[in-house]
């Protein structure tokens, strides 16, 4: 009897040592449905999980996020005439509004077509508006996300309908997928207007002739499962399955959460599920803290061959590297695990050549986790010093002695 109430201790204290903990906040993969999940960090744009995070998938209809932020940007006039000036547009097969090729519609109409009903018509529209014609724009497209940092993303379609083309198949990976909501939401000079359409939950317009009327009603259930939910767009083809991707905002963090090949037919709740697991597990594991070093206020470099404040040996060349940032920007908030720690580096020259011109960068200071860069900031000359040449010596030289004669 000793002996198994000895075992049984043994147990429990296993079964509640630090180690154990630990393994209790992971996230093991076998809780997702999802083929390729990544939950990232709005504020840094860092990875906290990854699951296939940078495997290529077919990503549907969460295509249309970058279809909608890039109209934004590129066409400023919400009351912008939009016309179906191709077959193709009207030849776009379900989802889709039934355009008719020569009609007319506002584009801030068709925007909301486009993120609340996932219409494909109107993302052909709003392409050939942008760029001429779909090819363009899906350069437009690749090129954007090239911007962005994606790693490996192609575009052949403005609304992610299945295709390829020279540059390969239509595909993204879940880290780049959360890389442009981040853009969308948070980076981008119209976040503020992608995230009120995206947050509507029923919309109605007419066309540009007031001949037919049209209601969109919101897909992304998810503004409703999760309090702070901020944007999202949901996607299926038969050969990406169901995909989605949106941001969770609750007090000082927020996160996003993409998700592709998350189930097929009769698997329609998988994204939800995966979704909320991986928001609690981001909430539960991860706080802001604000790791800018205050402390720093410049750091004096020597310069050489610099102009000097006083005669040889009684002064020398000095410039101040500091950031150019007012106080009130000094500030750079991560979410981090309990045991995380920002590694604050400082890379500067031991000393500088004249000249050094006021406002030059002369080194950086970098924040990093785990030998990852999380952000970066220059380091610049406070003034300018000018290089001491010959005729300078000679002057000092002269207004030297001439003061010890006098």
């Amino acid at each position: 009897m000793k002996k198994i109430l000895y075992l049984v201790l043994c147990l429990t204290v296993f079964l509640r040592s630090p180690l154990s903990v630990m393994a209790e906040e992971e996230l093991p993969e076998s809780r997702l449905h999802a083929a390729s999940a990544c939950l990232m960090d709005a504020a840094s744009g860092r990875v906290l999980y990854g699951k296939a995070e940078e495997e290529p998938l077919p990503m549907a209809s969460t295509t249309k996020i970058m279809t909608c932020i890039l109209a934004l940007e590129e066409i400023p006039d919400p009351e912008k005439t939009v016309t179906a000036a191709s077959q193709e547009a009207a030849s776009q097969p379900e989802v889709r509004l039934g355009v008719r090729e020569g009609q007319k519609f506002y584009l801030q109409d068709l925007l909301y077509a486009l993120m609340l009903e996932s219409y494909n018509d109107a993302a052909v529209m709003i392409a050939e508006q942008v760029s001429g014609s779909v090819e363009a724009f899906a350069e437009r497209m690749n090129q954007k996300a090239e911007e962005l940092g994606c790693r490996d993303t192609h575009f052949v379609t403005p609304n992610g309908l299945d295709s390829s083309d020279a540059g390969g198949a239509h595909h993204t990976t879940a880290a780049d997928l959360a890389r442009i909501m981040r853009y969308c939401i948070r980076l981008s000079p119209k976040a503020d207007r992608f995230l009120e359409i995206t947050r509507t939950s029923s919309y109605s317009f007419w066309d540009a002739d007031q001949q037919t009327i049209y209601d969109c009603v919101n897909h992304n259930a998810f503004l409703n499962m999760m309090e702070g939910a901020l944007s999202g767009k949901t996607g299926f083809t038969n050969q990406a399955g169901y995909c989605y991707v949106g941001a969770v905002e609750q007090g000082d963090r927020c996160l996003i959460v993409s998700l592709l090949a998350c189930g097929w037919p009769d698997n329609r709740s998988y994204k939800w599920a995966d979704t909320r697991t991986l928001m609690e597990y981001g909430f539960e594991n991860y706080q802001a803290r604000d790791v800018f070093d205050t402390a720093f206020r410049g750091k004096e470099i020597p310069v050489e061959d610099g102009r000097y404040p006083e005669f040889p040996g009684q002064g020398a060349a000095y410039v101040t590297a500091d950031l150019n940032l007012p106080e009130e920007e000094r500030s750079l908030p991560l979410l981090l695990g309990k045991e995380e720690t920002v590694e604050v580096r400082y890379d500067l020259p031991e000393s500088l050549q004249a000249p050094v011109k006021e406002g030059e960068q002369v080194g950086k200071v970098s924040y990093c986790l785990q030998g990852q860069i999380l952000a970066e900031y220059p380091l610049y000359a406070v003034s300018a010093v000018e290089r001491a040449d010959y005729f300078w010596c000679l002057g000092r030289l002269w207004n030297w002695y001439g003061c010890r004669e006098s």
